[in-house]
């Protein structure tokens, strides 16, 4: 990202935002409310367009979004089924997920679950997805602190290569990824600490 400007009517999100995120590295985006962690996200998947400025290398994305964005009337390997690209589907999307879910869990309709298995359920479709980057806000929402391990954990062994960036407010989640940090203040990369 070279020298991004967003604004929304007067309010400038972000100002001469220059970053080259690590290849195959994970990276998380910290900093206040405010200062413009989802809409870098949302210019990264595409859903937003810069002011002016570069953004290259962002071909093959998949996501986890603040709202979960699963089909409620769908069941867990269904949601997740969706983006994988196999003949076996059902199955795999199944193995994924009873890395996170119970089993009894997976053929119910998602509009069942919790708000964290909701999130779990968000998390494993983004890694299942035939992707080169994953983005991720607040990707452990909802989640108690051991789920969030199991989540963590899961990143890291589904990651294979692939650039993760996440937006978060929670450096012990930074930690448990060993990510490197990009530090927001007002629009701008202020700090980066590996």
């Amino acid at each position: 990202m070279e020298h991004i400007y967003k604004s929304y009517g007067q309010a400038v999100v972000l100002q001469d935002f220059s970053y080259a995120f690590t290849p195959g590295g994970i990276t998380c985006i910290m900093g206040e409310s405010g200062a413009g962690k989802t809409t870098l996200l949302r210019l990264l998947m595409g859903l937003e367009k810069a002011d002016s400025g570069i953004i290259t290398g962002f071909d093959k994305v998949s996501a986890v979004f603040q709202e979960n964005r699963l089909i409620e009337h769908l069941n867990a390997v269904e949601n997740t089924a969706l983006v994988i690209k196999d003949r076996n589907a059902g199955k795999c999307a199944y193995e994924q997920l009873l890395q996170l879910l119970p089993k009894e869990a997976l053929l119910k309709p998602v509009r069942e679950y919790s708000g964290g298995m909701k999130r779990r359920v968000a998390l494993v479709r983004a890694m299942a997805a035939d992707s080169e980057i994953v983005l991720l806000d607040e990707p452990f929402t909802g989640l108690d602190s051991r789920n969030s391990k199991k989540a963590a954990e899961y990143i890291l062994s589904e990651q294979r290569g692939r650039t993760v960036i996440s937006v978060t407010h929670d450096m012990e989640m930074c930690k448990m990824l060993g990510a490197g940090i990009c530090l927001l203040t007002s629009g701008k990369a202020v700090a980066t600490i590996l």
